[in-house]
């Protein structure tokens, strides 16, 4: 009587999580909305600008730290400050400009002021760099040059 040995089947080599290339994904965007808000001449667009970099950074996280649920939040903010606690202060802060963000949107001059635009920029670069560090995924520097030419980050 033979005995035949049997190979186990092969399995294809474990494959890296997306999780992470989503999240530098996200974090790439949130670099080109801040380009895009830093190039932007009106005061509205710069603040929906720096909002947007704020969303896709809160995404960064949220790629990372939960999976999707159907039924569930759909909320960036309220996710975020449920995932990453030590980001409830910046999801509470970044909650509440979201109606002022809407209103620049729908072009309400008034909506913003000019200063209040400049700020958000300034605290929307804060938080990608806190969310860069928080998931050890430090950004590349962009050169003056990559601003996009037309068009707005949505």
């Amino acid at each position: 009587m033979s005995t035949t040995r049997t190979r186990p089947a092969r399995r294809p080599p474990a494959l890296a999580s997306p999780r992470p290339a989503t999240a530098v994904d996200c974090l790439e965007g949130a670099e080109r909305a801040l380009l895009e808000a830093r190039a932007a001449t009106e005061h509205t667009v710069r603040y929906s600008c720096a909002h947007v970099a704020a969303l896709r950074t809160a995404a960064a996280v949220l790629a990372v730290r939960t999976r999707p649920h159907p039924r569930g939040e759909r909320n960036a903010w309220v996710l975020l400050a449920r995932v990453a606690p030590e980001l409830t202060e910046w999801a509470a802060f970044f909650a509440a400009g979201a109606p002022k963000r809407a209103a620049a949107e729908a072009g309400l001059a008034r909506a913003v002021s000019t200063r209040e635009a400049d700020d958000l920029l300034r605290d929307a670069e804060c938080f990608v760099r806190v969310v860069e560090q928080l998931l050890d995924l430090p950004g590349q520097p962009r050169l003056p040059d990559q601003v996009p030419a037309s068009g707005r980050t949505a």
